[in-house]
């Protein structure tokens, strides 16, 4: 089973070049292009209003909502092209 691990702000994807880099998956081992933002929040370490943010292909959008949401973290699935214009 893969597992995911966090990824960095979802407008500016992994590397010290993010800033030109497409938006990456978060899931381990997965480089496709994310479509997706899950913003999620660690009650016990976050304030209510902290969202932190994976990326997600399609491929892995109902693994890493079910990762999250089984923890009670998962608060919001959004594209990422709705995320990018909110924020």
């Amino acid at each position: 089973m893969n597992f995911p691990f966090p990824a960095g702000p979802a407008s500016g994807g992994h590397g010290s070049d993010a800033s030109d880099a497409a938006p990456v998956c978060s899931a381990k081992g997965c480089r496709a292009p994310a479509v997706w933002v899950l913003a999620w929040n660690n009650p016990t370490l976050h304030t209510p209003e902290r969202r932190k943010t994976w990326l997600a292909c399609d491929e892995h959008r109902e693994h890493l909502s079910s990762f999250l949401g089984v923890r009670g973290f998962l608060k919001d699935v959004v594209a990422l092209e709705e995320w990018e214009q909110r924020h």
